[in-house]
């Protein structure tokens, strides 16, 4: 799935019930995470429920490094914000990740007024994560 699907199936839903709806069975596509990655070390701090983000270089010789995410999260709609993340994030370099505003789509998409503040907390401090990660694989590899 990409971001421009994404998009178009919340152009077709009027209602916030249904994107809730559509953000949750999004979540439900998401790889599974093996327990082990439920760690402290992948845990994100500054959300209000559970959430892990583990992720993993990509070397592949004569190409630039990507960055891969599994995400889990022990909230549905956290599940679905995390597929949704991931789907902007996940297999890409670190200068795409820079160069791309999640908060930016989210707000596109109308979950600043539908998120309460926890959430957009949580979701800000996954998007950081992320970045953070971006930043440290640049700084590496100079």
């Amino acid at each position: 799935m990409t971001i421009d699907e994404i998009r178009d199936n919340f152009a077709l839903l009027d209602e916030w019930d249904d994107r809730y709806r559509y953000v949750i069975e999004l979540g439900r596509t998401l790889d599974p995470m093996p327990e082990a990655e439920h760690s402290a070390a992948n845990k994100v701090q500054g959300c209000a429920s559970q959430v892990w983000l583990s992720k993993q270089f990509d070397r592949s010789p004569g190409s630039e490094p990507l960055l891969n995410y599994l995400g889990d999260s022990d909230a549905h709609i956290v599940r679905g914000l995390i597929a949704i993340l991931l789907t902007l994030y996940s297999g890409r370099t670190p200068q795409q990740i820079l160069a791309t505003d999640a908060i930016a789509v989210f707000d596109e998409l109308g979950f600043r007024a539908h998120l309460t503040p926890q959430r957009s907390n949580g979701l800000r401090a996954m998007v950081e994560r992320i970045r953070a990660d971006a930043r440290q694989a640049l700084a590496a590899a100079s």
